[in-house]
């Protein structure tokens, strides 16, 4: 069951950092109750998740797959480039969290 709040955690937090990215474009109010509620149920979830997952693991499930999981938002939703380094990055990020896990 951790998991599965740390996945919801996740996509909460994608959100929120997405709707962050509406609010310095656009004076839109509903961007800004997107990045808190986002983020709420983002740190709502992962405290319960981290009942069950441990806490460097969750954490770094959460931080790593968020990271990149945003930057793919950024190129498919706000059209952002994407570079060599960039995918470099993200999967070094992924083998951290492989390499925890192990």
């Amino acid at each position: 069951m951790g998991f599965l709040y740390l996945l919801g955690a996740i996509i909460s937090e994608v959100f929120g950092s997405s709707m962050l990215k509406l609010t310095a474009t656009t004076q839109n109010k509903f961007a800004i109750i997107g990045v808190v509620s986002g983020y709420f149920i983002s740190f709502y979830l992962l405290s319960l998740a981290l009942l069950s997952v441990p806490l460097s693991v969750g954490y770094a499930i959460w931080g790593g797959v968020g990271t990149a999981l945003t930057a793919l938002v950024g190129v498919i939703f706000y059209r952002e480039q994407i570079n060599r380094q960039t995918i470099i990055g993200i999967g070094l990020l992924i083998m951290g969290i492989v390499l925890m896990q192990i």
